[in-house]
């Protein structure tokens, strides 16, 4: 028998491969970062010996949970200023919190709770976009999950830079100290086409093409964004970008809510990877995005939570569960955006449109060891008929029970092991009543 380091048994294990290969009783063997079978839990037993095995029965073994936008250290002001659209959320309330009360130190422990949170509803993977890159890489590796992390840069002075250039060389410079790690993938984050002006986007592009970098971006995500675009260029946010170049396989746009035909054609023809913030857009009435469209269209359309303070919370079970049946009620057809569809949305095109599709996204041999388990031992989730239905319809992030990340556990049957969780809230809460001090309007935080 060969040795390796895990055996993970489920009652059902769900591959997400291109033949959405599923097993009864199935295994995964995992030695170092890597699986190295998956199948029957007998055959994998019977070929195998592990130092440890996990148990399977009434477990469901899944790929890890890929969250492909979000902004992690705005867990501190989850809750700050709900209710309002969104251009008076960012310039009367976030925009200058953040203005006010941004550090490094901020989002090192921001990003931390942002990281229990996600690690515990079981996402393996996330793409950020914030600032103070270097914080946030710290704190992501050592919660020890695998990170995305972009550059955030603008037009205008922020608490990172004061120029475009000041902003590009910051980015430069990120990518360059954490490129090459494992767990950490440095990127550049535009924030959008009316933050950044045609000049700042070009440069952009020209260097993630030097640096081989992924670029995430804010696209077409409310209508008076269309409107903002069209008055300043006379054409529409994606025709804009397309003109100057910028579309590619690289780039990553988050929302994509306000698409004409035209333009979803532009994206798929490009190769532009999309990530559906559902729960985001409808919270804060921004429109609901013709996912179904851009899927016929070929697009890779995934999940992102977007950050905590528009959501509220960074779980991709419930993108997965909103978005299949509004996108149901919306086309007016229960076969809309199936089960399978939105899991694979969740997992595998997740990692494929990051950039990793090759190592993650999937359980098969040779793929990184990133993965979740599933306790099925719940009244919700009791008697199951088809396990994909039930991780979609049913499931919630407090069914996750344990949680590998490049063949480390790192949610060990509830509790994470790779940090301090009441040290970490505890931190959130001293940062609470600060901001709460600053927000001293009607929308106080008490």
């Amino acid at each position: 028998m060969k040795k390796v380091d895990y055996i993970i048994c489920g009652d059902y294990v769900l591959t997400m491969n291109e033949r959405l290969d599923a097993f009864h009783d199935g295994a995964v063997a995992v030695k170092g970062t890597r699986i190295v079978d998956v199948g029957s839990a007998e055959a994998v037993l019977k070929n195998f010996s592990a130092g440890r095995t996990i148990e399977g029965k009434g477990r469901a073994v899944l790929p890890g949970l890929v969250n492909t936008h979000t902004h992690a250290p705005m867990v501190f002001f989850r809750g700050l200023a709900d209710d309002l659209p969104l251009k008076d959320w960012l310039e009367k309330h976030i925009w200058p919190a953040e203005d006010s009360l941004l550090n490094p130190g901020f989002v090192y422990d921001a990003t931390k709770l942002a990281c229990l949170e996600m690690i515990k509803a079981g996402i393996t993977t996330y793409n950020d976009m914030y600032f103070f890159g270097g914080s946030s890489a710290a704190a992501a590796k050592e919660i020890g999950i695998r990170a995305f992390l972009g550059a955030g840069i603008l037009d205008f002075p922020g608490k990172t830079a004061q120029t475009p250039d000041e902003y590009l060389g910051n980015a430069e410079k990120f990518i360059l100290d954490w490129r090459g790690e494992d767990l950490i993938t440095p990127c550049l984050a535009p924030h959008s086409a009316y933050a950044c002006g045609p000049g700042t986007l070009k440069r952009i592009t020209e260097l993630a093409e030097r640096l081989g970098a992924l670029v995430s971006i804010h696209l077409s995500e409310t209508e008076w964004e269309v409107g903002e675009i069209l008055s300043r260029y006379g054409r529409r946010p994606v025709e804009h970008l397309d003109a100057i170049g910028f579309l590619n396989q690289r780039v990553l746009a988050a929302h994509c809510v306000w698409l004409s035909d035209s333009e979803i054609a532009v994206l798929a023809r490009r190769g532009v990877g999309v990530s559906h913030c559902i729960e985001s857009n409808l919270k804060l009435a921004s429109g609901i995005a013709p996912v179904p469209e851009m899927l016929r269209a070929g697009i890779k359309v995934t999940f992102g939570t977007d950050g905590a303070a528009s959501n509220n919370d960074l779980n991709v079970l419930g993108e997965m569960s909103t978005a299949a049946k509004v996108h149901k009620a919306v086309a007016k057809d229960p076969a809309t955006l199936d089960s399978k569809t939105a899991l694979l949305m969740a997992t595998r095109w997740g990692a494929e449109v990051l950039g990793i599709g090759d190592r993650a996204g999937s359980l098969e041999k040779g793929k990184l060891a990133d993965m979740i388990t599933v306790d099925l031992k719940k009244p919700h989730l009791t008697p199951v008929y088809d396990m994909y239905s039930h991780m979609v319809y049913a499931a919630a992030a407090s069914d996750i029970d344990t949680v590998m990340i490049n063949g480390r556990l790192v949610v060990d049957s509830r509790r994470p092991v790779t940090c301090d969780e009441e040290k970490i809230m505890q931190k959130a809460s001293e940062w609470g009543k600060k901001i709460a001090v600053y927000n001293s309007g009607p929308r106080q935080v008490n």
